[in-house]
């Protein structure tokens, strides 16, 4: 399975000619999207049992600045499923492999009311789904 590729826009740079740092955050979601389109459970799959799985904490450390034109390969790892929780963790790297960023985020299962949802109850193939990714890098 391949990284994530995104080609840095001028619209993500700053003032002072790199990537502002709200977007690495961004960067994040696109990749954690692609993530679980890949391995066959998308977020319109989740969404469509009434399931969704809002981010509960992200932490960003940034290494060395992207610049504007780059193309960047984010490497998600969902790293733990539980429950009623996942984690996940990122590495952002030049297309050279040169580390620029790492991070980790953390979601649960909630119902449309804003109610915690236990996935392996409420849709255990689903579970069984993410479980098997457990640990898997893309």
């Amino acid at each position: 399975m391949e990284a994530y590729k995104h080609q840095v826009h001028y619209y993500e740079t700053d003032k002072m000619g790199f990537v502002h740092h709200s977007n690495y955050i961004r960067w994040f979601e696109e990749a954690r999207t692609y993530f679980f389109e890949v391995i066959g459970a998308p977020y319109t799959l989740t969404e469509s049992y009434g399931i969704i799985s809002p981010v509960l904490s992200v932490e960003c450390s940034y290494k060395k600045s992207c610049y504007y034109g780059e193309t960047v390969l984010i490497r998600v790892t969902l790293e733990k499923v539980d429950n009623v929780r996942f984690y996940v963790s990122y590495k952002v790297t030049s297309q050279d492999g040169d580390l620029r960023a790492e991070g980790r985020s953390s979601h649960c299962f909630l119902d449309r009311n804003g109610r915690v949802v236990s996935l392996r109850r409420a849709r255990p193939e689903l579970f069984s789904k993410l479980k098997e990714f457990e640990g898997v890098t893309v």
